[in-house]
């Protein structure tokens, strides 16, 4: 979903209703993917969880045992991610 500005919400709002939002998201950290909307977060937000966990190795069992906590941050629109 290569969408920008307002948009990302709807996009967002997609993929917080996919089975499979976690490992989308897991898959796109670990890859670095840099744009669009993957597994909920922006390139901005997933930026932002990368630099606050560089030493993640595994971000398919990192989400596994915080992705509430991400997909809370994300749902009440605060910048600081896990």
């Amino acid at each position: 979903m290569f969408v920008r500005g307002a948009a990302q919400r709807s996009a967002r709002q997609v993929c917080f209703a996919c089975p499979v939002r976690t490992e989308c998201l897991a898959d796109a950290l670990t890859s670095a993917t840099e744009f669009g909307v993957w597994g909920g977060l922006t390139e901005r937000e997933r930026r932002a969880l990368l630099r606050r966990h560089p030493g993640v190795r595994d971000w398919g069992s990192w989400l596994e045992q915080r992705d509430d906590d991400v997909e809370a941050a994300v749902s009440d629109g605060r910048r600081t991610l896990a």
